[in-house]
């Protein structure tokens, strides 16, 4: 069996751009007729740029291979141009291509992704989503300040099955992190925790993100404001990079640590591990490595007993891809989803991504157990904008500035 061909498509993510402003799908075909799609997650360059890079690495360590030789192209690539090191560009680009191998391998075997990395474990993944509360108007709110429309949000999650909601009130994110809250924020995020726990009960977890901006003594600071609400996790408290500093804030709270999305390969995620920084690990399946990568990683949590929770800000080959791996992991603790998976995830694919009750039930299918609907992807063909998927504010964090207005100037930018 020999890869013959690569399609690329950046599709254009409808307002509000749940899941990003564009998604990266690549399709490759085999000599005898066999597609397969993947997902490379958003990078640090344009689509434009990302485009000429896939096409290079298929080029060269792609095009008239075998899918099966996962490990082979793995290893040409993350050594490409005699780098040998993690890279998350490259890394991006290897776990959507290599999402398309697992998707043509299983469907050349007749059986799931999941089948072929250790077979099923988990009949149904639990599964959380961040809180989208919505203003009066209909619209999309980012208005921490005001707690209630987020109250409302999460009690109507918790009634369609959720037993975890995700919501990150400590912002805003900037290029200048790490940096000291206000007093004015670690209050804030206080008082949020403290009417979501209300609201919800003990009915669902609560989990607490901060996407990094912090120092770690900041970290400590936020964290023994919202210890007293019990948060499933404390994502990703302090930068990534630096291992040994987000191992001195977890060291300091009973809250467990959480951290991965912006990490890639097993040797990033080892640095976490033996640094005692995180007891759950992130990946995103887009750009940790792929699959295979991403199985070795949880196996390397196993040994920590340390547990994952795939994150998923992006689109729905990828979630697919998550799903493949959270069936064959044992230590699969939680999926993140982006809802119930309605909206443009659900109409870019053939057959939506099964969610029922707080759980995602993983497909029977062969390979990643999903399929793009092309007329969907074509007709959101191209993407115009010259904005990255996601983006940090270009000012440094101001105290004087309240939460709220922190948190519209970001979004301001965001919506360019």
């Amino acid at each position: 069996m020999k890869i013959t061909s690569l399609e690329t498509y950046v599709v254009a993510v409808p307002p509000p751009y749940i899941g990003g402003r564009y998604w990266i799908f690549v399709k490759l075909k085999t000599a005898c007729g066999i597609e397969g799609v993947g997902e490379v997650y958003a990078a640090s360059f344009h689509p434009d740029v990302m485009e000429k890079a896939i096409a290079d690495v298929y080029e060269r360590y792609l095009e008239n291979h075998d899918p099966h030789h996962i490990e082979r192209f793995f290893r040409e690539a993350y050594s490409s141009g005699f780098t040998q090191r993690p890279d998350v560009s490259m890394m991006g680009i290897v776990s959507g291509l290599e999402m398309a191998c697992w998707d043509i391998i299983g469907k050349a075997a007749n059986k799931p992704v999941y089948e072929l990395i250790g077979g099923k474990v988990n009949e149904r993944l639990r599964s959380y989503t961040y809180l989208y509360p919505k203003n009066d108007d209909g619209t999309y709110s980012h208005d921490y300040e005001d707690i209630e429309p987020s109250v409302r949000c999460a009690e109507e999650y918790v009634k369609q099955g959720f037993t975890a909601i995700k919501f990150d009130p400590a912002g805003p994110y900037t290029a200048y992190c790490g940096h000291q809250l206000s007093l004015e924020l670690l209050e804030q995020s206080a008082a949020f925790c403290r009417r979501l726990r209300e609201a919800v009960g003990s009915k669902c977890d609560l989990i607490f993100g901060t996407h990094g901006q912090m120092t770690p003594s900041a970290a400590v600071r936020l964290a023994r404001y919202i210890e007293p609400y019990d948060p499933l996790w404390f994502e990703e408290p302090v930068p990534p990079g630096q291992s040994e500093a987000m191992g001195r804030v977890a060291q300091k709270t009973s809250i467990p640590v959480a951290t991965g999305e912006r990490l890639t390969t097993k040797y990033e995620f080892f640095d976490v591990l033996r640094n005692n920084a995180a007891s759950i690990l992130q990946m995103n399946l887009g750009r940790v490595g792929g699959i295979l990568e991403a199985k070795k990683i949880a196996s390397l949590a196993e040994v920590y007993y340390a547990q994952i929770a795939p994150h998923l800000y992006n689109g729905p080959i990828g979630a697919a891809a998550s799903i493949q791996l959270g069936v064959a992991s044992p230590n699969f603790l939680i999926q993140e989803s982006i809802m119930r998976w309605e909206g443009f995830h659900a109409e870019i694919l053939k057959k939506p991504i099964v969610w029922e009750d707080g759980y995602i039930i993983p497909s029977s299918e062969p390979g990643l157990g999903v399929e793009l609907d092309m007329e969907v992807v074509k007709a959101n063909m191209p993407y115009t904008s010259r904005r990255l998927h996601l983006t940090v504010s270009t000012q440094p964090f101001d105290v004087k500035a309240g939460p709220s207005d922190s948190w519209k100037a970001r979004y301001a930018v965001d919506k360019e």
